[in-house]
């Protein structure tokens, strides 16, 4: 994971806060970072550095979903 932001103001009511809004730098391309969110994890456990893999799934909003790896 390149970096992120945890995200306490509750935008849409159907996502619970707080979330992980991160910028993930894919290994397949490198520069190449997708706007996402990081579940299946406590937000203070995210770190930059962090192992990470995508999801099947998309979020509530339609992004793309990682999980620590």
């Amino acid at each position: 994971m390149f970096t992120y932001t945890v995200n306490y103001h509750p935008y849409n009511p159907e996502v619970p806060t707080p979330y992980v809004i991160a910028l993930v730098e894919l290994s397949e391309q490198r520069g190449l970072r997708v706007a996402a969110n990081v579940v299946g994890c406590e937000p203070d456990s995210v770190t930059c550095g962090m192992a990470v893999k995508l999801l099947p799934e998309k979020g509530t909003g339609g992004a793309p979903q990682f999980a620590p790896a």
